[in-house]
C-alpha cells in the first residue's frame, strides 16, 4: 500500500529541476533518502 505525500508546489518545482532525464519525484527523494542513510544521520539523531 502507498502513501501519498504533498509537497508545495515551489518546493516540487525546485525538485524537479534536479530530476535527470525520465526519473520521477518519487525515485528522486528515493535517492536523498539513501543519501542521508548513508551519511549517518538517523544514527546520531536523539544522541
Amino acid at each position: 500500500m502507498g502513501r501519498t505525500i504533498e509537497l508545495d508546489d515551489d518546493l516540487a518545482a525546485r525538485m524537479e529541476t534536479h530530476l535527470e532525464e525520465g526519473e520521477t519525484l518519487e525515485e528522486f527523494i528515493e535517492e536523498l533518502l539513501a543519501i542521508y542513510e548513508q551519511e549517518g544521520r538517523f544514527l546520531q539523531e536523539g544522541i
